[in-house]
């Protein structure tokens, strides 16, 4: 989908997890206003907090902005609900999770 759908999405249901997601992610691709995707993905976190790929995201956003030990915890709380059960896949994230939070320091 286009960024301008998500948009719409958000303005409509600003408390929509598909519509924050999906636009933090679509800004992490562009890779241009990081501090605008950490906005969004972190209401997606809040609102599924067990979405281990909005963790991911909203992970690399921080990092990508190097707010490294803010990002550690987000990566972490991803982890934990891929491997405890609680989410709805997201494992094969996992890897990539671990390396960046070894990545960060």
């Amino acid at each position: 989908m286009d960024i301008s759908v998500f948009r719409e999405m958000v303005a409509k249901k600003p408390d929509g997890f598909l519509g924050r997601y999906g636009l933090g992610d679509k800004i992490m691709q562009g890779g241009e206003n990081f501090e605008e995707a950490v906005e969004h993905l972190r209401v997606a976190v809040e609102l599924d907090p067990v979405h281990v790929a909005a963790h991911f995201a909203l992970g690399r956003a921080l990092a990508a902005l190097g707010r490294n030990e803010e990002a550690k915890p987000v990566l972490n709380a991803g982890i934990e609900a891929a491997t405890s059960g609680r989410s709805n896949g997201g494992g094969d994230l996992v890897p990539e999770m671990r390396a960046l939070i070894q990545k960060l320091g």
